[in-house]
């Protein structure tokens, strides 16, 4: 019995550290990275399945690509096209809804009496108000780019090339108007004048869907693990830890899944 007890012991520690190694790799957007969404979730379903999540934060349109490479085992972004067309191509097994939150307009004076994104950005083309734009092929930039329907070429439009915090930053030094996720702007810290100029509207919401990579395309990516995650975040506990995560009593991103 002792020396059962005993190879009990041994065999539980030598399997602690492959348990403890094992990760996934998420393909993701610097909205879910930089409004410390990531840093409040990923801990606790670590904590429950022993699965460490390394996050790869870039626009939607690059993680897309990253994970149609294979250099990811779980997509996470925000662009509903990019995602139905992913796995319409092979490259994803299935969408799920996970979460929302919305777009806003931010700038140093109100847009008075607009009635939705596009007359807001008709007036600021007509004022000819610097915007900065993210054009990045990200989430946000694609919206962007949809409610212009065609993108300025004006002195006054500028592309910054970067993430959301580099092209508020840009914003706030220049006293522009920018199409920011509303996750970043409440965790935005850089605010000064900058403040929401408009808000609302059905073309303004914001989803996010999550997809496993196809391991029929890739066979190295974690299918076990990945679809672990996948499960966790759709499930009751992964809805409930993304509609508590909240900065300045606010909350940052709404649980969408279907049950």
């Amino acid at each position: 019995m002792i020396k059962l007890f005993k190879f009990f012991i041994l065999f539980s520690l030598l399997a602690l550290p492959a348990q403890a190694n094992e990760f996934i790799t998420v393909a993701s957007t610097t909205s879910t990275q930089n409004s410390g969404l990531f840093a409040h979730i990923l801990p606790m379903f670590t904590k429950k399945t022993g699965i460490a999540v390394h996050v790869v934060a870039v626009g939607t349109g690059q993680a897309i690509r990253n994970a149609k490479r294979g250099d990811a085992d779980v997509l996470l972004v925000h662009h509903r096209p990019s995602e139905d067309a992913f796995v319409a191509q092979g490259f994803g097994v299935q969408r799920f809804d996970v979460m929302m939150n919305d777009f806003v307009i931010v700038g140093v004076k109100p847009l008075n009496k607009v009635l939705n994104a596009k007359e807001a950005f008709s007036v600021l083309a007509a004022q000819k108000s610097a915007f900065i734009s993210r054009g990045d092929d990200s989430g946000t930039h694609k919206r962007e780019r949809s409610i212009w329907q065609s993108p300025p070429s004006a002195p006054w439009y500028r592309e910054a090339g970067a993430g959301m915090g580099a092209t508020l930053n840009m914003a706030q030094a220049m006293g522009a108007y920018t199409l920011t996720d509303r996750g970043t702007w409440i965790a935005f810290q850089n605010k000064g004048d900058l403040r929401i100029v408009y808000e609302g509207g059905k073309g303004l919401a914001n989803p996010y869907g999550v997809i496993l990579v196809d391991p029929q395309r890739h066979p190295h990516v974690k299918a076990k693990a990945g679809q672990a995650f996948i499960d966790w975040l759709i499930s009751t506990e992964g809805q409930t830890a993304i509609a508590d995560f909240k900065l300045n009593d606010e909350q940052l991103f709404f649980p969408t899944a279907k049950p």
